[in-house]
């Protein structure tokens, strides 16, 4: 469930499509719509993938689940850099979105494990 915690949380960042109001970021809003992000485990114990959707509104990204605590920003050329934490867990990612896609890697630790991986974003409206 930890390691759950921390991929779900991770996913929603990866797109994150700026937080600021900078000329950068007024350039990132370019990346507002609804967004499917797959999480794809690659070294670790965390669970295989999820995939999770999420919406982009004015360079912010918004999702459901208050549990997480999120920041990150992409620049006007679509470079994301992000982190989550929940609890004593926490991961980043980086990767580039680009159009309707995107894709970068992401790391990420709990109390009793270290995780790495992928992540690949499609724009869905």
């Amino acid at each position: 469930m930890k390691a759950r915690v921390m991929v779900a949380g991770l996913g929603l960042l990866l797109v994150a499509a700026g937080l600021f109001t900078s000329p950068a970021a007024r350039a990132s809003m370019a990346f507002d719509g609804a967004w499917s992000v797959l999480i794809v485990t690659d070294r670790g114990t965390c669970d295989r993938a999820y995939r999770y959707a999420l919406r982009i509104a004015n360079g912010r990204v918004y999702y459901d689940d208050p549990s997480f605590s999120v920041s990150g920003a992409v620049d006007g050329a679509g470079r994301v850099q992000v982190g989550v934490s929940a609890g004593g867990q926490s991961a980043t990612g980086v990767g580039r979105l680009n159009g309707n896609s995107g894709q970068g890697s992401w790391s990420g630790r709990s109390s009793t494990s270290q995780c790495s991986g992928h992540w690949e974003a499609e724009r869905r409206g």
